[in-house]
């Protein structure tokens, strides 16, 4: 096994918690980076040659490598059965749950082991796979999950990083049908498992949802921006909203969401799914005398088509400035963002000064619900950050 000798800083913070490995804790062989052993597992040394931790280094979106013990273990079947163990105990809440058979089992770094997913969709599992070194320990990783988790009727994967020759395929069990209908607060949602990287619905938003199914949506006019599947719409619309409005550049989008409000039995003729830019939206919308109730902005981090290119860091604010435009007296602003990079308190802050001209109050804040574990070492780790604003005018 190769070792690597660390930085007195990492170490301490290896100790104090730390487990993503970045370029920039190994400037002490700089001149060494680009002969660091690539998809394997090393252990970790101080300056005086004492073993730290064991970790394995694979590149990925937001690093070359995790820790994953700060003993001396092997990345084996045992580990992992143990880990699984200990994941499946801390969700044991979940599993005796009447109107949700959807969750997150297994978080990455939340769970001790970075790099690694696995969400329940009902009966059948996808594992998101975030490197190579990960990807390349699938049956290993299987083998452990179904000494654990017997129930399960099957598997899915998703290859989340560069380089993968499939974006999705089945790895073990059962096979489903090309729909695969699951239940989340008592509404249900038809998911995809084999079809890209997609699969129809983000889990990690249910508490959201729960909020708009019992409270929020209520005698509103909605607005769901970015809507994909119109997750959001369906359940506003299960919460007593008068109307929604889902719009999504993507062509799909209408056949999926037309799909979640017809599995609900939900009467169509006061719900809408508009193809088009959000910023083309707002000028419509503005041309049309349009108001709304209830906004829902729910970008991805970073999109980019034919004539602009998005950032949440960026053109956030565009975003809402454009809502504030089309809200009634006393309505509200559902504000979400998954950016990795981006801290709340920089968010609220963005938030804060969109809406300087405005009396307005903060009502709620959303992080991750605690199946999607998190490390509270690991700032970014809870990626997730929903600010639910009442806007009085």
């Amino acid at each position: 096994m190769t070792k690597i000798r660390i930085t007195e800083k990492l170490k301490k913070q290896i100790i104090a918690g730390k487990q993503l490995l970045l370029t920039q804790d190994f400037s002490n062989i700089a001149k060494q980076l680009d002969t660091l052993p690539d998809n394997q597992v090393v252990e970790l040394l101080d300056t005086k040659d004492t073993f730290v931790a064991s970790a394995y280094l694979s590149a990925q979106n937001k690093g070359i490598g995790w820790v994953y013990s700060n003993k001396k273990d092997s990345f084996s079947y045992q580990l992992l059965v143990e880990r699984f163990e200990r994941a499946k105990e801390l969700r044991a809440h979940y599993f005796k749950q009447s109107l949700t058979n959807a969750f997150c089992l297994f978080n990455d770094e939340g769970d001790c082991l970075g790099g690694l997913r696995v969400e329940l969709y009902h009966e059948f599992v996808i594992f998101s796979w975030y490197n190579a070194f990960i990807a390349q320990q699938q049956d290993l990783i299987v083998a452990a999950f179904q000494a654990v988790f017997p129930e399960i009727k099957g598997g899915y994967a998703k290859n989340r990083f560069k380089g993968a020759n499939l974006e999705s395929e089945h790895i073990f069990g059962e096979m489903h049908p090309n729909v695969n209908i699951i239940l989340e607060n008592g509404i249900q949602y038809a998911t995809h498992l084999n079809d890209g990287l997609m699969t129809g619905i983000f889990l990690d938003q249910r508490e959201v949802r729960g909020r708009l199914l019992e409270h929020y949506a209520r005698d509103r006019r909605v607005l769901n921006l970015f809507s994909y599947t119109a997750a959001f719409s369906v359940a506003a619309a299960m919460g007593g909203a008068l109307e929604t409005t889902s719009v999504d550049l993507a062509k799909r989008s209408v056949e999926l969401s037309r799909a979640h409000f017809e599995l609900n039995q939900i009467d169509l003729s006061h719900h809408r799914f508009v193809v088009m830019d959000t910023f083309e939206y707002y000028k419509y919308a503005s041309r049309k005398g349009l108001k709304y109730d209830l906004i829902i902005i729910d970008p991805p981090s970073f999109a980019r088509n034919k004539r602009k290119v998005f950032s949440v860091q960026k053109n956030y604010r565009d975003l809402i400035e454009g809502a504030l435009s089309l809200l009634n007296p006393n309505g509200v602003i559902i504000a979400s963002t998954n950016a990795q990079n981006y801290p709340i308190a920089d968010f609220k802050k963005m938030l804060k000064n969109s809406l300087v001209n405005h009396q307005y109050e903060f009502k709620e804040v959303f992080r991750l619900p605690s199946d999607y574990r998190s490390n509270p070492k690991q700032i970014d780790s809870n990626y997730l950050k929903v600010f639910v604003i009442e806007v009085k005018k």
